[in-house]
């Protein structure tokens, strides 16, 4: 059944289409009530407001926390049309029906964001406006509620087609959303509570987003899926910019915010090429164009059709090496005109801009559906330098080698486990990832590399004099010595087996240098 809007509450923070919603409801012979600087903004433009002071006969107070908290609006709200005690009592006390609320919540997502004080904070949390809105879309089959401004002109229609009125569906579609706004208002609030006092894992925990886009399908075509965003300032795929290319899958976002996260690890110019949200190519140069190159060089096979992020503003020459190989998605903390003119003879080619790098060091944390509930951990945040690296062997790392092995160690952070990683003056020159089994790794991530030197018309594996990193411990002796077979002559891992002291007698007896790290990298 449609209902006729003839009373409505305005009240809202973000004032954007206001006026204008405001004018067709009183063109609509809709009465207005409203608050505070809701009221001013209608009144200054001159339609007639009533403030909800008059409507309900008690005066704004506590500095404005109390003003709809009052029978006659929660009453006007919450009684039932139709029913006849409920009318009855209405009538009694002179609370009148209020058919629609437009309230938008006290920007506290936005004040946190800024980093306001504890007080400041506590200040922008709402208590009316939710108030009101549970009430209404408790309420929907006689009250319309708006919580959105994108929702004005969904009620306009409406109430155009209808007569002034709001069909059932309609009405329960924006209650639907109204509680889902309440939730995600809630849920920003006690994150935010959680994080002042410290209490990384709350005893009720709630996860909050908004829809940015539906997405063409899942990880398969048979899969449904969408991007929402956090409250998380975080520069990366969600808060992009996409310049140009086709629209963004599933695909695309997880492998970009792979490869995105990996470069921002780096002060130095640095490149990564992902496929299937695993590195085929890192590598760090003395500019965005030399970083590529290098990195490309580890598999140009795999790099075929993935994703390719820099930590640096791309120029024309980088992005004209780029488009030499067809590339899903580029991204990167800007991109000059002649390196969009460039990108833009790819019309499909995706490129994306961010405004910042994310910051690697941060706390944080990463969910994971299991059956029935979800896993919870921090952001793996860890790194280590060369004054945590403890050196296990006779032989000890050279400077350039030392440098090489944090590089690797870093990389294979981001590398599905087991990981092993090698690298070579700056760059990656073989990784294996994914296996179930380190040795595996280690011997696929060799293959590869005699793959990427036959392409380079050199003999032998790139991996020769190179340095190697495995994301956890070797539990025996074999998969080292796999990797000096490859042609490696230093090692990164964590250390902590119980075999450790076989593993470096092997280190020793095959006269490679090996570091300890303390800190394991498991990803999967």
């Amino acid at each position: 059944m449609s209902r006729p809007i003839r009373r409505a509450l305005l009240s809202v923070s973000d004032k954007s289409g206001l006026l204008e919603f405001a004018t067709f409801l009183h063109e609509s012979q809709v009465e207005l009530l409203s608050t505070g600087g809701t009221a001013k903004a209608i009144r200054d433009a001159g339609i007639p407001v009533k403030d909800v002071s008059a409507h309900t006969g008690f005066p704004e107070m506590l500095d404005g926390r109390v003003k709809t908290l009052h029978p006659m609006i929660h009453g006007g709200l919450l009684g039932v049309r139709g029913n006849a005690e409920h009318e009855s009592t209405m009538a009694a006390h002179n609370i009148t029906p209020i058919d629609l609320i437009v309230v938008n919540l006290y920007p506290f997502e936005e004040t946190i964001a800024k980093g306001a004080d504890f007080d400041t904070c506590i200040e922008n949390i709402d208590i009316g406006g939710p108030a009101m809105i549970r009430s209404a879309a408790k309420n929907h089959a006689g009250v319309t509620v708006v919580v959105d401004p994108v929702d004005y002109g969904v009620v306009i229609a409406d109430m155009k087609i209808n007569g002034n009125a709001v069909s059932d569906l309609t009405r329960r579609q924006l209650a639907a959303r109204a509680f889902a706004r309440t939730a995600s208002y809630d849920a920003a609030i006690s994150t935010w509570f959680a994080g002042q006092l410290g209490d990384e894992f709350p005893r009720w925990l709630s996860f909050a987003g908004k829809l940015k886009q539906t997405l063409r399908y899942g990880e398969n075509p048979h899969q449904t899926a969408a991007l929402y965003v956090t409250g998380e300032k975080r520069a990366g795929v969600a808060a992009a910019l996409q310049v140009q290319g086709k629209e963004l899958s599933y695909n695309n976002i997880n492998d970009t915010d792979a490869a995105y996260e990996l470069v921002a690890e780096f002060s130095q110019p640095a490149c990564a090429i992902i496929k299937h949200a695993n590195p085929c190519g890192v590598a760090l140069g003395t500019d965005c164009l030399d970083a590529y190159t290098k990195a490309l060089v580890c598999d140009p096979v795999s790099a075929f059709g993935g994703i390719i992020a820099l930590n640096r503003p791309i120029d024309g020459r980088t992005a004209a090496k780029i488009t030499e190989l067809f590339t899903e998605v580029v991204i990167a903390p800007g991109a000059d005109d002649e390196a969009k003119a460039f990108f833009a003879k790819k019309k499909n080619l995706r490129l994306l801009i961010t405004d910042g790098l994310p910051d690697p060091s941060l706390p944080g944390r990463t969910v994971r559906n299991v059956a029935g509930g979800y896993l919870v951990q921090g952001r793996d945040n860890g790194r280590v330098t060369k004054a945590d690296l403890k050196i296990v062997t006779k032989v000890k790392p050279t400077d350039q080698q030392m440098d090489d092995l944090l590089l690797a160690f870093t990389i294979c952070k981001h590398v599905k486990s087991n990981a092993i990683v090698y690298v070579k003056n700056g760059a990656t020159v073989g990784i294996g990832a994914g296996q179930m089994s380190r040795i595996d790794s280690a011997r696929i991530a060799h293959s590869k590399s005699k793959d990427a030197a036959q392409a380079l018309g050199q003999q032998g594996a790139l991996t020769a004099g190179s340095v190697v990193a495995s994301d956890a411990f070797f539990p025996f002796p074999d998969g080292l010595l796999v990797t000096a077979e490859a042609g490696a002559v230093a090692v990164i891992q964590p250390g902590g087996s119980i075999k450790d002291e076989d593993v470096i007698k092997a280190a020793d007896d095959e006269g490679l240098a090996m570091v300890f790290t303390g800190m394991r990298h498991f990803r999967h």
